[in-house]
């Protein structure tokens, strides 16, 4: 690697949307102990990415080093104390949470999220790491759905379904066998189908709106992956001990959360946080390359137009994942 500095997009101000966007060359980064350098081949956006641009977390996260936390490439320099990867070995991984900094030509990759992506894996799993790691934690970890088969007989209600995050939750709850019902745009029906969903409601159908099942059934679960659905829509469709998930909790929703359990509810709210664990993208990886996980890809845009795939994430109405190609 002869050259010493990147390309990279970055933002100076908080707000702005795409057009804040700022494309800058910047130096390249020396890995540190358990940390890897990598030639980046692909990114992926996710909606934590504009949401932090508006200020999401504006005390905590350094403005200089956005969030863009997803990526693949090549390992080029291993740091000290790393005994598992080489110079050359293909990576997925999940960047430190307090840098960031995936939207560039280089990146220092935190070993304890980095795993190795096999052959018949693409670039395009830089998809996977957030939206992933958050529909295994759902389903597997906080639902209790065993990717074995066994869990059939389980309940389950996806919203937003076409989504990042919710294109995952159905596949690997069906992994387990659940009965999954999922709501998503009339565009992307025939998709979900497709991936498994035993039912699908146009969310925009008074059935959609009240998330009444087709069958007639209570949910056990809902992974909840949309925004502005109120408990009172939820509480009616819930079986009597059902629980909803909240991938994306607001304060509100942390206080509804200690308020049922206060007070002793059936029912439950329960706020997910992601727990990034390499065992876990490890165990998404080897999905991909048996075929048993599907990465639905909305759009793919090259670094030099990155605000075309910064707008289309804010929209809010990408398909499956928006991929930055390096």
């Amino acid at each position: 690697m002869e050259s010493k500095s990147m390309k990279a997009v970055q933002y100076s101000r908080y707000c702005g949307g795409a057009e804040a966007l700022q494309h800058v060359e910047i130096p390249i980064a020396t890995p540190k102990k358990d940390e890897l350098l990598v030639k980046l081949e692909a990114a992926s956006l996710n909606p934590v990415d504009w949401k932090m641009q508006n200020g999401m977390l504006r005390p905590l996260l350094p403005l200089k080093l956005p969030f863009f936390p997803d990526v693949t490439g090549e390992v080029i320099h291993v740091g000290p104390g790393v005994k598992d990867f080489k110079p050359g070995d293909k990576v997925v991984s999940m960047l430190n949470f307090w840098k960031g900094g995936g939207l560039a030509e280089y990146a220092v990759v935190p070993l304890k999220t980095t795993v190795k992506r096999p052959p018949e894996v693409l670039p395009e799993a830089a998809g996977l790491p957030v939206a992933g790691l958050t529909a295994l934690q759902a389903v597997r970890d906080v639902a209790g759905i065993k990717l074995d088969g066994s869990s059939k007989g389980v309940n389950l209600l996806i919203t937003a379904a076409s989504g990042g995050v919710g294109h995952f939750a159905v596949q690997l709850a069906k992994l387990g066998n659940a009965h999954v019902t999922a709501t998503c745009g009339a565009r992307n029906i025939e998709l979900v189908k497709k991936l498994g969903a035993d039912e699908v409601l146009d969310y925009k159908t008074p059935e959609g709106a009240t998330l009444t099942s087709p069958s007639g059934r209570k949910y056990d679960v809902v992974i909840h992956c949309a925004s502005n659905i109120t408990w009172s829509t939820f509480e009616p469709n819930l079986s009597t001990f059902g629980k909803v998930i909240d991938i994306t909790p607001t304060f509100k929703s942390f206080l509804a959360s200690v308020t049922k359990k206060i007070t002793f509810s059936k029912k439950q709210l329960v706020p997910l946080l992601l727990i990034p664990r390499c065992e876990n993208l490890a165990l998404l990886v080897d999905l991909v390359k048996e075929q048993k996980l599907k990465i639905v890809v909305d759009s793919m845009y090259p670094l030099a137009k990155a605000e075309g795939a910064w707008a289309k994430i804010m929209d809010g109405h990408a398909t499956g994942k928006v991929i930055v190609n390096i």
